[in-house]
Order: structure tokens, then sequence, then C-alpha cells
């Protein structure tokens, strides 16, 4: 398994843009490998992501390990606050 940021390199919207910034610093810096898909040039893997996630409206940036969604930014910046980031991340 993978961590997978669903993201989108498209957005008038500077709070998520932002926030996707933000977890790619993190991961970067903390050597954790991860893929990024690109929801704004795939309408199918935002209609995936949704439905993985099992919230309709769903906005980027969300995160996933594998299939396994693992929460938007808001749970990742706690994760990153709280020390356990790696099991946010399904890496432990």
């Amino acid at each position: 398994m993978s961590v997978i940021i669903y993201m989108t390199s498209t957005t008038t919207n500077r709070d998520i843009y932002h926030k996707q910034s933000r977890i790619k610093l993190v991961l970067d810096g903390k050597g954790i490998k991860y893929e990024e898909v690109d929801l704004c040039k795939d309408k199918e893997k935002r209609d995936y992501m949704r439905e993985k996630a099992g919230i309709p409206d769903l906005l980027p940036p969300q995160i996933f390990n594998g299939d396994t969604y693992c929460g938007d930014f808001q749970s990742f910046d706690d994760a990153l606050e709280a020390g356990t980031l790696h099991e946010f991340l399904l890496l432990k």
C-alpha cells in the first residue's frame, strides 16, 4: 500500500492550494513517499475518491493509503501535531 494524495492542480481556492502544499511539504520533509492523483484531469478519480471515503461532496486534498481513506487536511494536521502521523497514514 502507498500514501495517495487526491489533489487538484487547478484551483482558484487559496485554502485548497495551501493545504495541498502543506501536506506535500510535510511528507517530503519526513521522507514519506506518496502518489499524487490530480482530480482536475480525471472526473472518474474524483468520483472514486468520494465513493471510497463515503462522502459524496468531498473536496481535495484528501489522503488515502491504497484504497483506505485516512482523512482530510485537518485530520492530517491533527495527527502531525499529536505525533501520530505514521499511524494516521496507516504506515505502522
